[in-house]
């Protein structure tokens, strides 16, 4: 006699599933910890997922993904599930996306789409309107919440819940801190300037008590030349310049519109335009008393000479481009320079031709948005963008203003 062994083929092939399993569990979620790079992320219900409590009724997270991007997004499926957990019947959706999107059905039809485009920034009435939204739903209960994504969870979201908080009564100072601090582990929550410089134009339309948003009128610009100061290694920029579309028919989007493009090219020393020779330079400079000793002023005047005049844009290589027929600038624009027309993004700007103060909007290159390292090799240690406007057009701007405009 002898004994006899059942045999374990089965059990060999249910060891190797579950070793399937946990191979791909862990992939996965490796693969999700690499894409959200310095992203707090959350682990619950057994769940990892990119998303992260701002203040105990504003969430924030990575877009919820299905089929193949759930691979490395956070999986829909899992969302909804932590969510309808923790907050059941109490949680609103608000959805920044313009490039994806998901059956709002999903999420008990409880989703609210407020698109713009990625890195960029929506149009002010668009900020007005999710802030007033969101003020609704968390007002109608107190155990409500509102969770807002984009698609990695952290730039347009943190636009978005900082014009929130400032909405609430926080400075602007207060609430990229505070989303910098709670959003990511190396406090880099919004990073692109011209996404910061928009909560501060938000903050600024508020009213005291806060909880008002009194929207400027429409203000139109005259833009005359656009200036590149200090440029190395270059000779000729490309430049395009957008506007964001007036309101669509049944479309929250707002597409931007090409208005103009054009090259900067290289001053040449002693060049002078024979049709409109009366083109400007501005730098920072401090005043200086009758005694020639350096004033002290909170901030540094900015000062405007005639470039007939002044051989100081002659000492750094300065590109430029004059228009010749300025072009008319209404609200929310945009302007992305090349290195080629095709291809070879250097850097952009966005801003609002409402908060265009005097005649000279300049950026220097930690205000430029998306600077990389071919950008940043071709700026010089006095770089600077200049844009020089007309005079305003607008209601809101007192006749002081713009006499000061016309005396340029």
């Amino acid at each position: 006699m002898g004994l006899k062994f059942a045999k374990q083929g089965p059990q060999k092939v249910d060891d190797l599933t579950l070793q399937n399993h946990m191979i791909n569990y862990l992939t996965r979620n490796f693969i999700r910890n690499l894409v959200s790079k310095q992203r707090r992320r959350m682990l619950i219900a057994g769940y990892d997922l990119d998303m992260t409590y701002i203040t105990d009724r504003i969430l924030a997270m990575s877009f919820p993904a299905e089929r193949m991007r759930a691979v490395y997004r956070n999986p829909l499926w899992q969302v909804k599930s932590v969510l309808d957990m923790t907050h059941h019947e109490h949680y609103k959706i608000y959805n920044l996306c313009i490039e994806e999107s998901y059956d709002p059905a999903n999420f008990h039809g409880r989703v609210e789409a407020y698109p713009f485009d990625d890195n960029h920034v929506p149009p002010l009435e668009m900020i007005k309107d999710f802030c007033e939204s969101v003020h609704s739903w968390l007002s109608s209960d107190p155990k409500n919440i509102a969770v807002i994504h984009c698609m990695a969870g952290k730039g347009r979201t943190g636009l978005m819940v900082c014009s929130y908080l400032t909405y609430s009564g926080m400075s602007a100072d207060e609430a990229l801190q505070l989303y910098a601090e709670r959003r990511t582990t190396n406090n880099e929550g919004v990073s692109i300037p011209s996404q910061r410089r928009y909560v501060r134009y938000f903050e600024s339309l508020l009213s005291s008590p806060r909880g008002k948003v009194s929207l400027p009128p429409p203000c139109s610009r005259e833009l005359r030349r656009i200036r590149l100061y200090d440029t190395v290694n270059i000779y000729a920029i490309f430049f395009v310049i957008s506007e964001l579309q007036e309101e669509v028919p049944n479309q929250c989007y707002r597409p931007p519109v090409e208005i103009f493009r054009g090259c900067c090219r290289e001053i040449k020393k002693g060049y002078q335009r024979t049709n409109s020779p009366r083109y400007y330079l501005s730098y920072i400079g401090e005043e200086e008393n009758e005694d020639g000793k350096q004033s002290e002023q909170e901030e540094p005047r900015i000062v405007v000479q005639m470039d007939t005049e002044s051989p100081v844009i002659y000492k750094k290589t300065c590109l430029d481009y004059y228009f010749d027929q300025p072009i008319l600038l209404t609200g929310d624009v945009r302007v992305i320079f090349y290195e080629k027309l095709i291809g070879g993004r250097l850097f952009y700007c966005c801003f609002n031709t409402c908060f265009v103060k005097n005649s000279i909007l300049q950026l220097g290159i930690e205000e430029l948005d998306k600077v990389g390292k071919k950008g940043r090799s071709i700026c010089g240690t006095d770089f600077s963008l200049e844009l020089l406007f007309g005079p305003a057009n607008s209601s809101s701007v007192s006749t002081s203003d713009n006499a000061s405009d016309i005396s340029l």
